[in-house]
């Protein structure tokens, strides 16, 4: 019986797991392996860790929870979850069976890559979905934008922080209203509304869309804003409250309705940014140690 499983080895479920750790809790951390940002060439907006590999990010994380004796940490998908405050019990891939008083999913979301033909040599590298975490690096230079209605809009709305020639692509009707479309204009956003055929590059540098029309646009770099889902269903098997595009409903210290089940990182559906993402684990993990310790008491 171990005093918390964390569900997700991403940089929330590490932060919890270092933070119980140091509070002398049995922890384990069961992680599928497959982070969100695995294609970026770099973290950024993590202070001190700035410009650093998200794989060696990781590994970073991971050989400093080596020294804490009472965490460790499983490659496996978790594929059941069950239980209650006091005694969940989370079930393997593999088929393995483990047991926890205080449950953590952190299990992150995964993101829509448009369908665009040539999309995948450029992902991460000049094709980026969070202009919080790449927009500095493409700073003044043609930025495009993939996203319909509202979502473009928003999206190539704040691009604008970061350059002034911003180029709007809907891939088809634009879904936009007469009033939408003023608002580009005086903004000086460009909209494009043909079907894209395919990106065109190289060395994953991406310099050109060419439209199925025969148009073409130059750009340096493109941001999408499509949907995105929790990677995990864990939180169904629970009749937990939340959505794909809300998060998870929690309270204080990122405690659900579930009695004695956490959630940290982007699951919840706010700031996606990995320091964040690492704020959350820590604020679960004290969450979960205080609970720990109220019970633990005569």
């Amino acid at each position: 019986m171990y005093d918390a499983i964390i569900v997700g080895g991403g940089p929330a479920g590490l932060s919890a797991a270092l933070i119980l750790g140091r509070c002398l809790r049995s922890v384990l951390v069961c992680d599928a392996g497959h982070p969100r940002n695995a294609s970026s060439q770099a973290l950024h907006a993590y202070l001190t860790r700035e410009g650093i590999s998200p794989l060696d990010f990781l590994q970073t994380a991971r050989d400093e929870l080596k020294q804490f004796e009472k965490v460790s940490v499983v490659q496996c998908e978790v594929t059941k979850a069950t239980g209650c405050d006091g005694q969940f019990e989370v079930t393997l891939l593999d088929g393995r069976v483990f047991q926890s008083r205080k449950l953590l999913l952190a299990t992150g979301v995964v993101d829509v890559i448009p369908k665009i033909n040539g999309i995948m040599d450029f992902f991460g590298k000049s094709v980026f979905n969070c202009p919080y975490c790449d927009g500095w690096e493409v700073r003044h230079q043609k930025l495009a934008v993939y996203g319909k209605a509202e979502r473009g809009l928003k999206l190539a709305k704040s691009l604008k922080t970061w350059s002034k020639d911003i180029l709007l692509c809907t891939d088809g009707p634009s879904g936009l209203t007469p009033k939408e479309c003023e608002e580009l204009k005086r903004n000086n956003i460009q909209l494009v509304i043909h079907k894209i055929k395919k990106l065109e590059g190289e060395d994953g540098k991406l310099k050109k869309i060419i439209f199925e029309n025969g148009d073409l646009s130059e750009c340096d770099a493109m941001f999408f804003n499509t949907e995105s889902h929790i990677r995990s269903r864990l939180l169904e098997q629970f009749a937990c409250n939340f959505s794909d595009e809300d998060g998870v409903a929690r309270g204080k210290y990122e405690k659900t309705e579930i009695p004695g089940l956490y959630v940290a990182g982007n699951i919840l559906r706010e700031v996606q940014l990995v320091i964040v993402a690492a704020a959350e684990g820590a604020q679960a993990a004290f969450g979960i140690n205080s609970a720990l310790a109220k019970e633990d008491l005569n």
